[in-house]
């Protein structure tokens, strides 16, 4: 048996409710992600939805974090675009290795059962 130890979490972002005249980035204007701007622009990493009952919607790996998660929410074809408004909080773990983001995104999918995704899910057979 192999076991996987995760690294805690670097991020965790919460939605928001926030006025609609504010100035803040559109993907937290939009889905009240206020502290979006903290995810490093640079850094790669795993990053987990979930809805408000705190059940795992989706995991994705990037090489640029910040970029990757906005491209969720913003892209026609995203994993969640039907989901979006679900989304309740970020959870986001910088590994810079490909390798461990490869294995890390896996094993949570499978381990937690991620909702949306569909490629890597063993879970499912």
């Amino acid at each position: 048996m192999i076991t996987i130890e995760l690294p805690q979490a670097d991020y965790i972002l919460t939605r928001k409710r926030i006025p609609e005249d504010t100035s803040e980035a559109a993907i937290a204007r939009e889905y009240g992600f206020t502290d979006y701007h903290k995810i490093p622009r640079d850094k790669a990493g795993v990053f987990l939805f979930y809805d408000a009952q705190d059940r795992l919607m989706f995991v994705g790996k990037a090489r640029k974090l910040r970029m990757r998660i906005r491209k969720h929410f913003e892209d026609t074809v995203s994993d969640i675009k039907n989901h979006r408004d679900d989304v309740h909080k970020i959870v986001v773990l910088v590994v810079d290795s490909p390798m461990e983001r490869d294995i890390y995104e896996t094993y949570i999918i499978n381990t937690f059962e991620a909702k949306y995704n569909t490629d890597k899910a063993f879970f499912r057979s």
